[in-house]
């Protein structure tokens, strides 16, 4: 199925994406006291706060932020994107989480490092730490994938003085009630495991300018670490989604 609410008309070009084996443009290096993956050029004045899924620093993510960084030749991004687990990631393996023995797995990961509501709590201390260490970015954008979408969400929805605009990529937890809050743009893109009609609450909620656009025949997670990029479809539409993000950075940042 096609995508609702139109195509990006970025006029980027998304270089090759490799399906495995990817060499990272960026680099990793310690702000304040948190590691992170810092990819694009050093002289850009607009940035973009990225936050992983729960499975951390897979190729696919870490691909998705140099491509973030660099190719919207005339919209370039410093991409910047935390270890919020601290090295200790979820497992991918537990994914789907079809026997009760992958159920405990995740649960317990979610009850210790992985609740947002830690993670919503690390997010103002890191922009400004990375801030005053990269004090020639004026403008931030705030991005999040699956369960770094909820924390994008809940961030947006209690400080708008954070980042110029936000987007969420198969967010995990949608929650309409969160909408109200939100005073800057807001991109959501949503996969077929989605609902339907809570993404669309969550859209009539939205007071500000938006975008809402349907991957109906993705996976959760296929723009972050679940994406297989062997499959020609799934890498296509990887394509497409980082198309449609840089397009509505390119408008409200």
């Amino acid at each position: 199925m096609e995508a609702q609410h139109g195509h990006s008309s970025s006029c980027c070009n998304i270089p090759p994406v490799v399906s495995s084996d990817y060499k990272p443009k960026g680099r990793y290096e310690t702000v304040g006291e948190t590691k992170m993956y810092v990819t694009g050029p050093a002289t850009a004045t607009k940035a973009i706060f990225f936050v992983f899924d729960i499975f951390g620093y897979f190729d696919q993510t870490v691909q998705g932020a140099d491509i973030l960084a660099y190719a919207d030749k005339d919209h370039q991004y410093l991409v910047f994107v935390p270890d919020f687990f601290d090295g200790k990631p979820a497992d991918i393996a537990w994914m789907p989480p079809d026997t009760e023995e992958k159920q405990q797995a995740l649960g317990g990961f979610f009850q210790s490092q992985g609740a947002p509501p830690t993670a919503v709590g690390k997010v103002p201390g890191l922009v400004k730490a990375i801030s005053a260490q990269y004090p020639h970015i004026g403008t931030w954008g705030g991005l999040g994938f699956c369960w770094g979408g909820k924390v994008i969400s809940v961030t947006c929805s209690m400080d708008a003085s954070l980042f110029s605009a936000g987007a969420q990529c198969h967010p995990a937890m949608v929650d309409p009630a969160e909408a109200p809050g939100i005073k800057i743009p807001m991109l959501l893109i949503a996969s077929g495991d989605e609902e339907v009609e809570t993404v669309k609450a969550f859209e009539d909620g939205l007071a500000v300018p938006k975008q809402v656009v349907r991957f109906d025949d993705q996976i959760h997670g296929f723009m972050g670490a679940r994406g297989d990029l062997d499959n020609p479809r799934v890498k296509a539409e990887y394509e497409r989604g980082y198309k449609v993000v840089l397009d509505f950075f390119s408008k409200h940042l």
